[in-house]
């Protein structure tokens, strides 16, 4: 009965197709995925806890709502509103990814010790064991591409997967430029035959 309960873990070809057809629905029946603007939006909701002021219904904004933050205050308040009224399809969906991450990590069943799931053997013959280095170079990693994905104005699930899935050239582009940082990054990180 308790293996009921557990997920194999797929290949990478089953998990791509999976998530093409998930991209595929979300863009035909709701609208194109994206993340990357949602931690705007949650710091928006966490800086309206403490300065009330910030977001504010504004009858004249094309989206009922303003804000004295410029960034906020985008497209007539499109991001104002999301701060204003965060339980919508994109903030939910947020959440969802990493709730559902996380009972996935919970769910998979293996046949690897806890040493590799908590690091890929890669990782552990080039830096060691060190479960707390891995996690701080996770936790970088994580910041700085929120940094770029924010700079860039979206992320890889807006700009490459709805992007590239709508034909957008930027999205193209977005992809190409990428590849072209992440693969010399990983062939100088993990040099191969160490």
């Amino acid at each position: 009965m308790k293996n009921l309960l557990y997920q194999k873990q797929w290949n990478w070809k089953v998990s791509g197709i999976a998530l093409g057809i998930a991209f595929l629905l979300a863009v035909v029946c709701v609208k194109p995925i994206g993340v990357s603007t949602q931690f705007v939006i949650f710091d928006g909701v966490i800086w309206d806890l403490f300065s009330p002021g910030l977001v504010v219904d504004d009858a004249e904004a094309s989206t009922g709502y303003s804000s004295t933050n410029p960034y906020l205050n985008k497209s007539g308040g499109k991001y104002a509103k999301s701060v204003a009224k965060p339980l919508n399809y994109s903030f939910v969906f947020a959440l969802a990814m990493v709730a559902g991450g996380f009972l996935a990590s919970r769910l998979q069943t293996t046949r690897l010790g806890k040493k590799e799931l908590a690091a890929p053997k890669v990782w552990r013959n080039k830096f060691g064991d060190s479960s707390v280095k891995r996690y701080i170079v996770v936790f970088v990693g994580g910041v700085l591409a929120l940094f770029g994905s924010r700079l860039a104005g979206g992320c890889t699930s807006g700009h490459m997967m709805s992007g590239m899935m709508q034909t957008s050239i930027s999205g193209y582009l977005f992809a190409m430029g990428a590849f072209a940082c992440a693969v010399p990054t990983a062939i100088i990180m993990y040099k191969r035959g160490e």
